[in-house]
Protein backbone atom coordinates (compact mmCIF):
# COMPACT_ATOMS: atom_id res chain seq x y z
CA UNK A 1 0.00 0.00 0.00
CA UNK A 2 3.07 2.27 0.62
CA UNK A 3 4.06 2.65 -2.56
CA UNK A 4 0.66 3.63 -3.66
CA UNK A 5 0.48 6.35 -1.42
CA UNK A 6 3.78 7.30 -2.17
CA UNK A 7 3.09 7.53 -6.18
CA UNK A 8 0.06 9.68 -5.35
CA UNK A 9 2.19 12.12 -2.98
CA UNK A 10 4.86 12.72 -5.77
CA UNK A 11 1.63 12.93 -8.25
CA UNK A 12 0.43 15.37 -6.30
CA UNK A 13 3.65 17.41 -5.86
CA UNK A 14 4.83 17.08 -9.35
CA UNK A 15 1.16 18.82 -9.97
CA UNK A 16 1.60 21.23 -7.42
CA UNK A 17 5.14 22.01 -8.59
CA UNK A 18 3.54 22.41 -12.37
CA UNK A 19 0.77 24.48 -11.00
CA UNK A 20 2.99 26.53 -9.10
CA UNK A 21 5.42 27.28 -12.00
CA UNK A 22 2.46 28.08 -14.19
CA UNK A 23 1.37 31.05 -11.41
CA UNK A 24 4.82 31.89 -11.20
CA UNK A 25 5.11 32.36 -15.26
CA UNK A 26 1.78 34.56 -15.06
CA UNK A 27 3.45 36.80 -12.31
CA UNK A 28 6.33 37.31 -14.33
CA UNK A 29 4.39 38.36 -17.73
CA UNK A 30 1.89 40.59 -15.58
CA UNK A 31 5.22 43.12 -14.69
CA UNK A 32 6.15 43.56 -18.78
CA UNK A 33 2.14 44.49 -19.32
CA UNK A 34 1.97 46.50 -16.17
CA UNK A 35 4.19 49.29 -16.87
CA UNK A 36 2.63 50.20 -20.51
CA UNK A 37 -0.55 49.99 -18.97
CA UNK A 38 0.14 52.33 -16.16
CA UNK A 39 1.84 54.62 -18.58
CA UNK A 40 -0.99 54.48 -21.23
CA UNK A 41 -3.37 55.40 -17.78
CA UNK A 42 -1.08 58.08 -16.87
CA UNK A 43 -1.13 60.04 -20.38
CA UNK A 44 -4.68 59.27 -20.92
CA UNK A 45 -5.16 61.05 -17.51
CA UNK A 46 -3.06 64.05 -18.39
CA UNK A 47 -4.95 64.89 -21.69
CA UNK A 48 -8.11 64.89 -19.78
CA UNK A 49 -6.86 67.08 -17.52
CA UNK A 50 -5.26 69.51 -19.78
CA UNK A 51 -8.58 69.75 -21.99
CA UNK A 52 -10.63 70.35 -18.73
CA UNK A 53 -8.14 73.32 -17.83
CA UNK A 54 -8.32 74.95 -21.32
CA UNK A 55 -11.78 74.48 -21.66
CA UNK A 56 -12.71 76.12 -17.81
CA UNK A 57 -10.43 78.79 -18.90
CA UNK A 58 -11.89 79.44 -22.23
CA UNK A 59 -15.21 79.26 -21.76
CA UNK A 60 -15.87 79.07 -17.98
CA UNK A 61 -17.11 76.38 -15.92
CA UNK A 62 -20.88 76.90 -16.79
CA UNK A 63 -20.48 76.68 -19.95
CA UNK A 64 -18.57 73.59 -18.84
CA UNK A 65 -21.17 72.00 -16.92
CA UNK A 66 -23.89 72.88 -19.63
CA UNK A 67 -21.83 70.80 -22.35
CA UNK A 68 -21.58 67.66 -20.34
CA UNK A 69 -24.85 68.05 -19.14
CA UNK A 70 -26.76 68.61 -22.52
CA UNK A 71 -27.72 66.00 -24.33
CA UNK A 72 -25.91 65.46 -28.00
CA UNK A 73 -22.68 65.69 -28.93
CA UNK A 74 -21.10 68.78 -28.59
CA UNK A 75 -17.17 69.60 -29.66
CA UNK A 76 -15.25 70.93 -26.40
CA UNK A 77 -13.22 73.58 -28.42
CA UNK A 78 -15.01 76.05 -30.62
CA UNK A 79 -12.93 77.77 -32.97
CA UNK A 80 -12.83 81.68 -32.45
CA UNK A 81 -15.85 83.59 -33.87
CA UNK A 82 -13.81 85.84 -36.87
CA UNK A 83 -14.70 89.44 -38.00
CA UNK A 84 -17.25 87.68 -40.62
CA UNK A 85 -19.44 86.52 -37.75
CA UNK A 86 -19.61 89.63 -36.34
CA UNK A 87 -20.46 91.77 -39.10
CA UNK A 88 -22.81 89.47 -40.79
CA UNK A 89 -26.51 90.92 -40.37
CA UNK A 90 -28.72 88.82 -38.81
CA UNK A 91 -29.69 85.95 -40.85
CA UNK A 92 -33.37 85.58 -39.47
CA UNK A 93 -35.21 88.99 -38.72
CA UNK A 94 -37.80 87.53 -35.96
CA UNK A 95 -36.68 87.12 -32.58
CA UNK A 96 -37.42 87.26 -28.83
CA UNK A 97 -35.65 90.22 -28.11
CA UNK A 98 -38.17 92.62 -25.99
CA UNK A 99 -38.02 96.82 -27.16
CA UNK A 100 -35.54 97.48 -23.93
CA UNK A 101 -33.55 94.31 -25.17
CA UNK A 102 -33.74 94.93 -29.09
CA UNK A 103 -32.83 99.28 -28.07
CA UNK A 104 -30.37 98.13 -26.01
CA UNK A 105 -28.22 96.08 -28.17
CA UNK A 106 -29.07 98.12 -31.50
CA UNK A 107 -27.21 101.26 -29.84
CA UNK A 108 -24.04 99.25 -29.68
CA UNK A 109 -21.35 101.90 -31.53
CA UNK A 110 -17.82 101.04 -31.97
CA UNK A 111 -15.19 103.61 -30.49
CA UNK A 112 -13.32 103.23 -33.66
CA UNK A 113 -14.82 105.29 -36.76
CA UNK A 114 -13.26 103.04 -39.79
CA UNK A 115 -13.69 100.15 -40.46
CA UNK A 116 -11.17 97.51 -40.56
CA UNK A 117 -12.91 95.86 -43.56
CA UNK A 118 -14.15 96.63 -47.26
CA UNK A 119 -18.07 97.79 -45.75
CA UNK A 120 -20.36 99.05 -48.53
CA UNK A 121 -22.99 101.50 -47.48
CA UNK A 122 -26.38 100.47 -47.81
CA UNK A 123 -29.86 101.77 -47.34
CA UNK A 124 -32.39 100.59 -45.08
CA UNK A 125 -36.00 100.76 -46.81
CA UNK A 126 -38.05 100.65 -43.47
CA UNK A 127 -41.80 99.81 -44.27
CA UNK A 128 -44.43 100.88 -41.77
CA UNK A 129 -47.83 99.57 -42.77
CA UNK A 130 -50.82 97.45 -41.36
CA UNK A 131 -50.64 94.88 -43.51
CA UNK A 132 -50.07 94.16 -47.51
CA UNK A 133 -47.55 96.21 -49.48
CA UNK A 134 -49.75 96.58 -52.64
CA UNK A 135 -47.18 98.02 -54.66
CA UNK A 136 -44.85 95.94 -53.74
CA UNK A 137 -43.98 94.87 -57.89
CA UNK A 138 -43.18 98.26 -58.62
CA UNK A 139 -40.51 98.70 -55.79
CA UNK A 140 -39.05 95.08 -56.44
CA UNK A 141 -38.57 96.68 -60.39
CA UNK A 142 -37.23 99.89 -58.79
CA UNK A 143 -34.53 97.44 -56.50
CA UNK A 144 -33.73 95.01 -58.80
CA UNK A 145 -29.72 94.44 -60.00
CA UNK A 146 -28.96 96.49 -57.05
CA UNK A 147 -28.89 93.71 -54.52
CA UNK A 148 -25.71 94.27 -51.59
CA UNK A 149 -26.76 97.90 -51.60
CA UNK A 150 -29.95 97.77 -49.85
CA UNK A 151 -31.87 95.74 -46.80
CA UNK A 152 -35.96 95.89 -46.48
CA UNK A 153 -37.75 95.66 -43.00
CA UNK A 154 -41.10 95.76 -42.70
CA UNK A 155 -43.22 96.52 -39.60
CA UNK A 156 -46.77 95.24 -39.92
CA UNK A 157 -49.96 94.39 -37.54
CA UNK A 158 -48.51 91.34 -35.68
CA UNK A 159 -51.43 89.02 -37.02
CA UNK A 160 -50.42 89.97 -40.49
CA UNK A 161 -48.58 86.93 -42.55
CA UNK A 162 -47.00 88.47 -45.59
CA UNK A 163 -46.68 85.69 -48.55
CA UNK A 164 -44.30 87.07 -50.83
CA UNK A 165 -42.20 84.46 -52.66
CA UNK A 166 -38.61 83.67 -52.33
CA UNK A 167 -37.25 85.14 -55.17
CA UNK A 168 -38.75 89.13 -53.86
CA UNK A 169 -36.92 91.12 -51.89
CA UNK A 170 -39.68 91.41 -49.64
CA UNK A 171 -39.15 87.36 -48.90
CA UNK A 172 -38.89 87.01 -44.77
CA UNK A 173 -38.26 90.94 -43.97
CA UNK A 174 -40.73 91.16 -41.49
CA UNK A 175 -39.60 92.18 -37.92
CA UNK A 176 -41.11 91.47 -34.39
CA UNK A 177 -43.91 93.70 -34.59
CA UNK A 178 -46.60 95.81 -31.76
CA UNK A 179 -50.29 97.46 -32.65
CA UNK A 180 -49.42 100.99 -33.26
CA UNK A 181 -52.17 103.80 -33.24
CA UNK A 182 -51.70 106.99 -35.12
CA UNK A 183 -50.78 109.89 -33.17
CA UNK A 184 -49.80 108.29 -30.31
CA UNK A 185 -46.58 106.92 -28.74
CA UNK A 186 -47.15 103.36 -29.78
CA UNK A 187 -46.43 104.53 -33.80
CA UNK A 188 -43.15 106.40 -32.54
CA UNK A 189 -42.03 103.24 -30.62
CA UNK A 190 -42.66 101.06 -34.40
CA UNK A 191 -40.43 103.17 -35.93
CA UNK A 192 -37.63 102.96 -33.24
CA UNK A 193 -38.64 99.23 -33.62
CA UNK A 194 -37.76 99.35 -37.49
CA UNK A 195 -34.58 101.67 -36.30
CA UNK A 196 -33.47 98.72 -34.07
CA UNK A 197 -33.59 96.10 -36.55
CA UNK A 198 -32.07 97.98 -39.09
CA UNK A 199 -28.93 99.07 -36.91
CA UNK A 200 -28.34 95.12 -36.34
CA UNK A 201 -26.97 95.40 -39.12
CA UNK A 202 -23.64 97.39 -39.49
CA UNK A 203 -23.52 97.92 -43.09
CA UNK A 204 -26.57 99.57 -43.28
CA UNK A 205 -25.71 103.64 -43.58
CA UNK A 206 -29.24 105.36 -43.87
CA UNK A 207 -32.57 104.68 -42.94
CA UNK A 208 -35.59 105.67 -44.91
CA UNK A 209 -39.35 105.46 -43.31
CA UNK A 210 -41.87 104.37 -45.94
CA UNK A 211 -45.67 103.54 -45.78
CA UNK A 212 -47.04 101.18 -48.10
CA UNK A 213 -48.69 104.22 -50.21
CA UNK A 214 -44.86 105.34 -50.95
CA UNK A 215 -43.11 105.08 -54.26
CA UNK A 216 -39.78 106.31 -55.48
CA UNK A 217 -39.55 108.92 -57.92
CA UNK A 218 -36.26 108.18 -59.64
CA UNK A 219 -33.89 105.63 -60.19
CA UNK A 220 -31.92 102.99 -57.84
CA UNK A 221 -28.53 104.18 -58.83
CA UNK A 222 -29.57 108.41 -58.60
CA UNK A 223 -31.33 107.84 -55.31
CA UNK A 224 -28.36 106.24 -53.68
CA UNK A 225 -26.38 108.75 -54.91
CA UNK A 226 -28.33 111.53 -53.68
CA UNK A 227 -28.66 109.87 -50.25
CA UNK A 228 -25.24 108.69 -49.68
CA UNK A 229 -23.40 111.83 -50.49
CA UNK A 230 -25.48 114.14 -48.19
CA UNK A 231 -24.15 116.16 -45.43
CA UNK A 232 -27.41 116.19 -43.66
CA UNK A 233 -30.59 113.85 -42.84
CA UNK A 234 -33.53 115.11 -44.31
CA UNK A 235 -36.11 115.24 -41.26
CA UNK A 236 -38.31 118.72 -41.16
CA UNK A 237 -38.19 120.08 -37.80
CA UNK A 238 -39.66 123.65 -37.99
CA UNK A 239 -40.76 125.89 -35.61
CA UNK A 240 -44.80 126.68 -35.78
CA UNK A 241 -46.19 129.64 -33.24
CA UNK A 242 -49.06 128.53 -34.39
CA UNK A 243 -51.58 126.30 -32.60
CA UNK A 244 -51.10 123.22 -34.25
CA UNK A 245 -46.80 124.01 -33.32
CA UNK A 246 -46.14 125.67 -30.34
CA UNK A 247 -49.85 125.57 -29.36
CA UNK A 248 -49.61 122.02 -28.35
CA UNK A 249 -47.20 122.33 -26.04
CA UNK A 250 -46.83 121.01 -22.58
CA UNK A 251 -45.26 123.52 -19.82
CA UNK A 252 -44.85 119.96 -17.62
CA UNK A 253 -41.88 119.14 -20.44
CA UNK A 254 -39.29 121.84 -19.01
CA UNK A 255 -36.73 122.02 -18.79
CA UNK A 256 -35.64 118.96 -20.67
CA UNK A 257 -37.51 120.72 -23.36
CA UNK A 258 -38.38 124.32 -23.34
CA UNK A 259 -40.87 126.17 -25.78
CA UNK A 260 -38.29 127.81 -28.22
CA UNK A 261 -37.11 124.46 -28.78
CA UNK A 262 -40.67 122.45 -29.43
CA UNK A 263 -40.31 121.33 -33.11
CA UNK A 264 -42.71 120.10 -35.73
CA UNK A 265 -42.38 118.01 -39.08
CA UNK A 266 -43.82 115.56 -41.25
CA UNK A 267 -43.33 111.75 -39.94
CA UNK A 268 -41.39 110.08 -42.66
CA UNK A 269 -38.18 110.69 -42.53
CA UNK A 270 -34.26 110.24 -44.23
CA UNK A 271 -31.66 109.76 -41.51
CA UNK A 272 -27.94 108.56 -41.00
CA UNK A 273 -27.10 106.28 -39.03
CA UNK A 274 -25.59 108.38 -36.35
CA UNK A 275 -28.96 109.89 -35.63
CA UNK A 276 -30.17 106.64 -35.89
CA UNK A 277 -28.93 105.73 -33.12
CA UNK A 278 -29.56 109.39 -31.13
CA UNK A 279 -33.44 107.90 -31.43
CA UNK A 280 -32.73 104.42 -30.55
CA UNK A 281 -30.89 104.91 -27.44
CA UNK A 282 -33.00 108.25 -26.22
CA UNK A 283 -33.92 107.64 -22.45
CA UNK A 284 -34.13 111.32 -21.60
CA UNK A 285 -36.58 112.75 -24.04
CA UNK A 286 -38.94 110.03 -24.26
CA UNK A 287 -40.83 109.89 -20.88
CA UNK A 288 -41.54 113.42 -21.18
CA UNK A 289 -43.38 112.92 -24.64
CA UNK A 290 -44.90 109.95 -24.06
CA UNK A 291 -46.10 111.21 -20.85
CA UNK A 292 -47.21 114.78 -21.98
CA UNK A 293 -47.76 114.59 -25.69
CA UNK A 294 -50.91 112.69 -26.74
CA UNK A 295 -53.34 113.91 -28.66
CA UNK A 296 -54.91 116.67 -29.73
CA UNK A 297 -50.22 116.50 -29.55
CA UNK A 298 -49.23 113.89 -32.48
CA UNK A 299 -46.46 112.66 -30.84
CA UNK A 300 -44.79 111.18 -34.22
CA UNK A 301 -44.96 114.95 -35.87
CA UNK A 302 -42.97 116.22 -32.64
CA UNK A 303 -40.84 113.79 -31.05
CA UNK A 304 -37.75 112.92 -33.45
CA UNK A 305 -37.89 116.43 -34.67
CA UNK A 306 -37.69 118.49 -31.43
CA UNK A 307 -35.17 115.82 -30.05
CA UNK A 308 -32.82 115.73 -33.09
CA UNK A 309 -33.14 119.75 -33.12
CA UNK A 310 -31.75 119.54 -29.51
CA UNK A 311 -29.01 116.96 -30.18
CA UNK A 312 -27.86 117.68 -33.40
CA UNK A 313 -30.01 120.36 -35.38
CA UNK A 314 -26.41 121.52 -37.38
CA UNK A 315 -26.84 117.95 -39.49
CA UNK A 316 -30.55 118.57 -39.71
CA UNK A 317 -31.90 119.51 -43.74
CA UNK A 318 -34.71 120.30 -42.34
CA UNK A 319 -36.90 119.24 -45.17
CA UNK A 320 -38.02 115.60 -46.20
CA UNK A 321 -37.77 114.21 -49.40
CA UNK A 322 -40.69 112.60 -49.36
CA UNK A 323 -43.32 114.89 -51.42
CA UNK A 324 -47.26 114.63 -50.56
CA UNK A 325 -50.35 117.08 -51.43
CA UNK A 326 -51.70 118.63 -48.56
CA UNK A 327 -53.67 121.07 -51.04
CA UNK A 328 -57.01 119.51 -50.78
CA UNK A 329 -57.11 119.77 -47.21
CA UNK A 330 -57.98 117.79 -44.57
CA UNK A 331 -56.28 115.83 -41.67
CA UNK A 332 -54.29 113.12 -44.19
CA UNK A 333 -52.82 114.18 -47.73
CA UNK A 334 -54.18 113.75 -50.98
CA UNK A 335 -54.29 109.85 -52.49
CA UNK A 336 -53.83 109.47 -55.94
CA UNK A 337 -55.16 106.46 -58.05
CA UNK A 338 -55.23 104.77 -61.46
CA UNK A 339 -56.80 108.06 -63.20
CA UNK A 340 -53.78 110.36 -61.34
CA UNK A 341 -50.94 108.74 -63.09
CA UNK A 342 -49.80 110.52 -65.87
CA UNK A 343 -47.05 111.89 -67.33
CA UNK A 344 -48.05 114.95 -66.46
CA UNK A 345 -48.57 114.67 -62.56
CA UNK A 346 -45.08 113.48 -62.77
CA UNK A 347 -43.71 116.46 -63.93
CA UNK A 348 -45.17 118.45 -62.16
CA UNK A 349 -44.07 116.57 -58.74
CA UNK A 350 -41.04 116.67 -59.67
CA UNK A 351 -40.36 119.61 -61.24
CA UNK A 352 -40.58 123.46 -61.03
CA UNK A 353 -38.48 123.53 -57.01
CA UNK A 354 -35.73 124.72 -55.53
CA UNK A 355 -34.06 123.34 -52.58
CA UNK A 356 -30.81 123.48 -50.69
CA UNK A 357 -28.30 120.21 -51.17
CA UNK A 358 -25.28 120.56 -49.30
CA UNK A 359 -24.86 124.11 -48.70
CA UNK A 360 -26.28 125.01 -52.82
CA UNK A 361 -29.21 125.23 -54.67
CA UNK A 362 -30.65 122.27 -56.95
CA UNK A 363 -34.11 121.27 -58.71
CA UNK A 364 -33.96 117.79 -57.50
CA UNK A 365 -35.86 118.21 -54.01
CA UNK A 366 -38.24 115.12 -53.49
CA UNK A 367 -36.96 111.26 -53.87
CA UNK A 368 -40.41 109.75 -52.77
CA UNK A 369 -43.87 110.46 -52.68
CA UNK A 370 -47.04 109.61 -51.20
CA UNK A 371 -49.62 108.29 -51.03
CA UNK A 372 -50.29 106.00 -53.92
CA UNK A 373 -53.89 103.66 -53.47
CA UNK A 374 -53.87 99.96 -54.56
CA UNK A 375 -55.10 101.00 -58.15
CA UNK A 376 -52.37 102.95 -59.18
CA UNK A 377 -50.21 100.15 -59.51
CA UNK A 378 -50.47 98.88 -63.16
CA UNK A 379 -50.57 102.60 -64.67
CA UNK A 380 -47.21 102.83 -62.23
CA UNK A 381 -45.62 99.64 -63.79
CA UNK A 382 -46.57 101.08 -67.29
CA UNK A 383 -45.32 104.36 -66.87
CA UNK A 384 -42.33 103.47 -65.49
CA UNK A 385 -39.62 102.66 -68.02
CA UNK A 386 -40.50 105.75 -70.06
CA UNK A 387 -41.48 108.54 -66.56
CA UNK A 388 -39.60 106.31 -63.74
CA UNK A 389 -36.67 105.25 -65.33
CA UNK A 390 -35.73 102.07 -63.21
Amino acid sequence: MQPRVMVSLEEGKEAGVLSLSSRTNRFKALPLRSPQLLVLFIVLCVVFSVIVVYTVRLFGVDTLVMNVGSSGFRPCFEEASSLEDWIRPPSKLMHNMSDKELLWRASFVPRINKYPFARVPKIAFMFLTKGPLPLAPLWEKFLKGHEGLYSIYIHSLPSYQATFPPSSPFYNRQIPSQVSEWGRMSMCDAERRLLANALLDVSNEWFILLSESCIPLYGFSKIYKYIMKSKYSFIGAFDDPGPYGRGRYNENMAPVVNITEWRKGSQWFEINRKLAINIVEDTRFYPKFEQFCRPACYVDEHYFPTMLTIQAGNVLANRSITWVDWSRGGAHPATFGRSDITEEFFKRVREGRQCVYNGRNITVCYLFARKFAPSALEPLLQIEPRVLGF
